[in-house]
């Protein structure tokens, strides 16, 4: 088993694209070739394009891209930027009056942070693309995870940065990495160890509340609280899957969301994981699961210890030291 990058698995192109000062941005997994996909949406508020056609059931069977942005709802203009991309390239669906490239996508609530005018559109998602050429994006408060906050569950005053994170792993032949903008509502914790990471910050009382201090905590404060937040990943892989095994593998995988954050998957959450198959190698599905799960959970963890503090949010890095 070795530690690999996203980019290293054959065919996949990564980029982003952010405003640094707006707090807002975009990253972009793009296969050209096209893959095979599937998706889970465990989050009661997504914010989704073009996921019913991921369903085993329906025509298309290949994707050529996945766009993770922030903005909220506004920000699933980004993937226009990538469809114009794609076509430009001709890569996509040969129609014969057009190519028609197909481009999932995501976003998550970071409008309380710098401009709530400030949001992923056709441009910066266009840009990131261009900038996948180069393979240019990094972790932390980068793309997606620009605005990317944790800890809302009692409002956004107690809130932490957080950032886009990622990992890989390779067994033998086969690859499979995750890239996660997280942006929960709730705690993140060490996944290996239990270590609390990043969540509700007590400014006053110079400390983080754990789970069950805000299970103390009244309903009504649960409330009024601002949870607006969503995690969204990706995971991409080597491995030959068909749709409903991509499927089933986007919904082990959000056992890595819950290996490290806690509370999961509120209705506030908009959580959403897309899987990638580039079809290279043979592979048991259930070793994929796992290995989905874990780089899933690594991927949280580097998105919380890779942020930076910014737009008056305190970074893990900062507490700890």
């Amino acid at each position: 088993m070795k530690e690999i990058k996203i980019t290293d698995i054959k065919g996949i192109q990564v980029g982003c694209a952010q405003d640094e000062v707006g707090g807002s941005g975009c990253t972009v997994v793009l296969c050209k070739q096209g893959a095979v996909a599937g998706v889970d949406v465990r989050g009661g508020g997504p914010a989704t394009r073009e996921t019913d056609l991921l369903n085993p059931i329906n025509m298309v069977q290949q994707i050529h891209g996945v766009m993770l942005s922030g903005g909220s709802a506004f920000g699933l203009d980004a993937a226009s930027g990538a469809m114009q991309y794609l076509e430009e390239q001709t890569c996509g669906f040969d129609m014969q009056v057009a190519y028609i490239p197909i481009v999932c996508g995501a976003s998550l609530f970071d409008l309380s942070v710098g401009d709530p005018k400030c949001r992923p559109d056709r441009e910066m998602g266009y840009e990131a693309c261009k900038n996948s050429e180069q393979n240019a994006w990094e972790e932390g408060n980068y793309g997606a995870g620009t605005g990317a906050s944790v800890g809302k569950l009692l409002g956004f005053d107690k809130a932490m940065k957080s950032g886009q994170g990622a990992f890989g792993l390779q067994h033998g032949d086969l690859q499979v990495a995750s890239i996660v903008a997280v942006n929960a509502c709730g705690n993140v914790y060490d996944f290996e160890n239990g270590e609390l990471l990043a969540g509700i910050y007590d400014q006053k009382q110079g400390r983080m509340l754990a789970v069950e201090d805000m299970l103390a905590m009244q309903e009504e404060t649960w409330q009024k609280a601002n949870c607006a937040n969503t995690t969204i990943g990706c995971i991409v892989t080597n491995a030959k899957l068909s749709k409903a095994e991509c499927t089933k593998i986007a919904g082990i995988a959000h056992d890595g969301y819950a290996r490290a954050i806690r509370p999961v998957h509120m209705m506030s959450d908009g959580d959403t994981i897309f899987v990638l198959s580039t079809g290279e190698v043979e592979a048991n599905l259930d070793v994929v699961g796992v290995l989905a799960a874990d780089t899933m959970a690594m991927a949280i963890k580097r998105g919380i210890m890779k942020a930076e503090g910014a737009y008056g949010l305190p970074s893990s890095q900062e507490i700890k030291k």
